[in-house]
């Protein structure tokens, strides 16, 4: 995969090295001089010194032949112009955009852009179901916050203990991954029954933790 990242901030920097140490080939662009060097020193790849919403450069940088434009720099509006460019004018398949405002997701969103990521938004959401919840625990997150990997204890109360997975009302979007029980991890069938005791793993969606922790607990 070929990659371009506009941005050489900490977002940047790291986005950058794990590409490269993944075997990816990605190319960064950023307008500070000192920041270029530092980068290219650190990490020995070749970095770009310009605007990234500069057509030129982006031609220049081989945008022709990326698969994968993204912008992370700290200006949302920067962001989304280099993305717009990537569409419109070289035809790039996928675009991804760093927002710093929640509130812009929308309009990136309605104007082409394929990906937004926002920090903000993930972390400030995480805090409120953590400060809701004590029953059903976010364990890891995927797919840009969007996605959770989240785990819960069944106890005698709930309306899972006793059910086979099988039977199990769950939400769109919701999958049993795993069954620990007595330090031991099960792969579950469908013929699996579930124990007060158990703990589950559950890959689900931020917008359906709520509705599975009511299709499990009873209050």
């Amino acid at each position: 995969m070929r990659a371009i990242i506009v941005g050489g901030g900490k977002v940047g920097y790291y986005l950058l090295k794990t590409l490269k140490e993944r075997g990816h080939e990605a190319t960064l662009i950023e307008k500070d001089i000192r920041i270029c060097r530092k980068i290219a020193e650190e990490l020995g790849v070749d970095v770009v010194c310009g605007d990234g919403t500069d057509l030129d450069l982006l031609r220049e940088s081989g945008i022709s032949e990326t698969e994968v434009i993204a912008a992370v720099t700290g200006k949302d509006e920067e962001n989304l112009v280099v993305c717009k460019m990537a569409k419109i004018d070289f035809g790039v398949n996928k675009t991804i955009a760093r927002i710093n405002n929640p509130k812009n997701r929308h309009i990136f969103k309605a104007l082409g852009v394929d990906k937004t990521v926002c920090s903000t938004e993930v972390i400030a959401n995480l805090i409120e179901w953590e400060l809701e919840s004590t029953r059903l625990k976010v364990v890891q997150t995927f797919s840009m916050g969007e996605v959770l990997l989240a785990e819960a204890e069944i106890d005698e109360g709930s309306k899972w203990t006793g059910a086979r997975i099988e039977e199990l009302e769950l939400p769109q979007e919701c999958v049993v991954v795993s069954v620990t029980r007595d330090e031991k991890v099960l792969f579950p069938r469908g013929s699996t029954v579930i124990n007060a005791g158990d703990k589950i793993m559950i890959l689900t969606k931020l917008d359906k933790m709520k509705l599975m922790q009511k299709s499990i607990f009873k209050d």
